[in-house]
Order: C-alpha cells, then structure tokens, then sequence
C-alpha cells in the first residue's frame, strides 16, 4: 500500500543479503528519491528499464570496503495514513550528521541539509542512516 516505503525495504533487504541490485517499479518519486540516494552515496547507480506499462527501477547497492552495506537503517516518517509535515525550524540532522532526512518540499524531493539551504519545509519522508 505504501510504495516509498516498499522501495526503502526492498533496498535495505539487497544490501543486508550482499545482492547487487535492487529492482523497484517505476515512478517519478521513486526515481527521484533514488537519485538522492545515489548523490549522497547510498547507492551507486539508478537505471531507468522497461517499456510502457512493465518499467521499473534498477538500484545499484553501495558497499564499504569490508563488504558491509552503506546503508544499515531506514525510518519511513510520513505515511498514507498519517501525514508528517516539518517546517523550516523542524528540520534537524539525523543521528548527529551520519544520517540522511528526505523530504517533499514545493521546490521538489530535498535532503534535510537542503531544505534548512532553501529555508523551505515539507513532508518528510523517511530517514536512512
């Protein structure tokens, strides 16, 4: 029912497994939030595959040089049922700076770090460390 929250699960259970990839269905939010990812270094590469009605997402796991997984937790904030908005003054580091906040801000899917830049809120989404 929650497809953000399907594609964060998804990508944390490939990299606790050490597989590779990790496939997800296509969307534009989908999309964009793995391209933050790739930006802040969660994963490696986000490829657009498919045609029409079968696309989907291929998610390249990042990982350290011990074969452990760079990312280890994920928090999903806001939720279908219960909507979360953070103004500009809510807007904290996550896990003193280690951690990632994504949001959906007017100005489009921002990490935390910028939308306190934008000085815009939003919804937020989750968070991963």
């Amino acid at each position: 029912m929650d497809p953000i929250a399907d594609m964060l699960v998804n990508i944390k259970n490939a990299a606790t497994a050490g597989k590779p990839f990790a496939l997800v269905p296509y969307s534009k939010l989908k999309l964009s939030i793995a391209n933050i990812l790739v930006g802040e270094g969660y994963l490696k590469s986000v490829t657009k595959r498919g045609k029409k009605a079968k696309k989907f997402i291929e998610l390249e796991v990042t990982y350290n040089n011990d074969k452990k997984p760079k990312l280890s937790g994920v928090s999903r904030i806001s939720r279908p049922s219960k909507r979360v908005y953070y103004g500009t003054g809510d807007v904290r580091p996550v896990r003193n700076g280690y951690g990632l906040l994504v949001l959906s801000t007017p100005k489009g899917i921002l990490t935390g770090k910028d939308a306190r830049k934008e000085h815009v809120g939003g919804e937020a989404l989750f968070k991963i460390w």
